[in-house]
């Protein structure tokens, strides 16, 4: 059985406060690298002009802006989508606490651009759900690889049967397996 000391592990979870920044900010790094992600948030952030990202700050933002911020069409309808869930109530973070985190994926997933891997990215992250394996995520596969000393990247079935004895606490099994890929 893998045994993690929770010392050892680098990267601290702290809550958002904002949500709609967090999931925004989760659309932005979608399908490109680490490197630009940070350069286009960068200048997203720069676009509020010290005011706090919001559904409504962000709807008052011209799409001409947002595209200069290297925003592209695409996102910016995925961001949109996102904003008008917020203020129409179908993304309502009112309820997060009381939700089961499978009930939470399912009121993301409503949103264009959100998938299961965005949600448990949110889950993780902005929530700092305890009980997180986002399956999905290449870098998670390669950590089962590495760390669990397999020849070939595992299933998902693979991956739940080896995480089986983390339950509870596969969020702290997740940023054992990234750090894992970083090292």
């Amino acid at each position: 059985m893998l045994k993690i000391e929770k010392h050892k592990i680098k990267r601290k979870l702290t809550p958002s406060k904002n949500y709609f920044l967090s999931l925004a900010r989760s659309i932005i790094y979608q399908q490109i690298s680490t490197e630009a992600g940070n350069s286009i948030y960068a200048r997203f952030i720069k676009l509020f002009d010290r005011m706090k990202p919001t559904p409504k700050t962000f709807l008052n933002i011209s799409t001409a802006k947002l595209r200069s911020a290297g925003l592209s069409n695409q996102k910016i309808s995925y961001m949109t989508d996102l904003a008008q869930k917020f203020l129409d109530g179908t993304v309502n973070p009112k309820l997060f606490k009381k939700m089961s985190d499978s009930k939470i994926k399912e009121h993301l997933v409503r949103v264009k651009g959100i998938g299961p891997w965005t949600a448990d990215m949110f889950l993780i992250f902005a929530l700092n759900r305890p009980n997180i394996l986002p399956v999905g995520d290449l870098a998670i596969v390669k950590g089962f690889q590495r760390v669990f000393g397999l020849k070939r990247p595992p299933s998902e079935k693979i991956m739940r049967k080896l995480a089986k004895p983390q339950d509870g606490r596969h969020t702290h099994l997740s940023l054992y397996l990234w750090q894992a890929m970083d090292e």
